[in-house]
């Protein structure tokens, strides 16, 4: 069975919205929802280093 090019592009379009809808589904399940609310927060958690003053270093600034 060979397949003419228009057969070709309705095999790949066809895969190609399965493979969306798979991964649309897999983003809206309960799992895969709970990682990525965790993930939305990640910005605002306290764990990060506090922000220097002034772009100086722990040691001062080296300048002078």
């Amino acid at each position: 069975m060979t397949l003419d090019i228009n057969e070709a592009r309705t095999v790949v379009t066809v895969l190609g919205l399965v493979c969306f809808i798979a991964i649309t589904l897999w983003a809206y399940s309960g799992r895969a929802r709970k990682g990525f609310d965790e993930a939305a927060l990640l910005p605002f958690s306290e764990d990060d280093l506090p922000a220097q003053k002034g772009g100086q270093t722990k040691e001062g600034n080296k300048n002078g």
